[in-house]
């Protein structure tokens, strides 16, 4: 069996032009190879979404302040954990419709391009993302481009600003 199938499969490796691959990450999809509009790498990626997940947890304590919901639902509850998922989804989503990026990737200076010659990144496809992102796994397994599965799934990927 051949690289086509992704990196992470054992096999002889084959030429480039079999295997699809460009000279650097990004080259198939029409982007540049380092700079702005080039593929980001997998650790800024990893701490914009770290940043996302405390800027979620951190609205869910605003929400135990207000009184919405009590500390122990939070913290000891099956609600507690599901309501940090979908107000990071719901961050997520919002913010890379109307923004191209979440606060995390903002602070890292990435955002989220759509790579399938649309203008945006509409609010189903920012969905789907999010849902794919929040499983891990897609995420883990990229191609030679850099992309998880979330982005090719979505036409999407993530880029420097």
């Amino acid at each position: 069996m051949g690289r086509p199938f992704g990196d992470w499969l054992s096999g002889a490796s084959l030429p480039d032009s079999a295997t699809g691959r460009g000279e650097y990450p990004g080259e198939r999809l029409g982007l540049p190879p380092s700079g702005s509009g080039s593929i980001a790498g997998m650790f800024r990626r990893i701490v914009a979404m770290m940043v996302d997940w405390m800027i979620a947890y951190g609205l869910a304590g605003l929400l135990v302040t207000l009184g919405v919901i009590s500390r122990e639902q939070l913290l000891f509850s099956p609600l507690g954990p599901w309501l940090i998922m979908g107000i990071w989804l719901v961050l997520g989503m919002l913010s890379v419709r109307l923004y191209g990026f979440t606060p995390g990737q903002l602070l890292l200076g990435l955002r989220v391009a759509s790579v399938d010659n649309r203008e945006h990144v509409g609010l189903g496809r920012a969905a789907a993302r999010g849902v794919l992102v929040g499983l891990v796994v897609p995420a883990l397994f990229t191609d030679s481009d850099g992309r998880g599965i979330q982005d090719r799934v979505t036409g999407t990927a993530v880029v420097r600003r």
